[in-house]
């Protein structure tokens, strides 16, 4: 691999990091305003979604949102 490649390879991992912590931010904003509009349960089960297919590539992601999960889930009236 030449530097320039190597150089390149090294960006678009920043930029997939970037961008999939910027798009977990959205998601996490998204499922606090769906539980704030009622549907706590939904919003509880996406977000457990989320944590799980992180749990492996991103931990530090996944851990948000689990915390909201625990947040939320305080919330959810059986």
């Amino acid at each position: 691999m030449t530097p320039s490649e190597q150089a390149s390879k090294g960006a678009n991992t920043t930029d997939v990091s970037a961008a999939r912590k910027r798009i977990s931010e959205i998601l996490l904003t998204s499922l606090t305003a769906l539980a704030d509009g009622g549907d706590v349960e939904a919003a509880c089960r996406l977000a457990g979604e989320a944590c799980t297919a992180l749990r492996h590539i991103d931990p530090a992601i996944a851990g948000r949102f689990d915390a909201l999960l625990h947040r939320l889930s305080r919330k959810v009236s059986w």
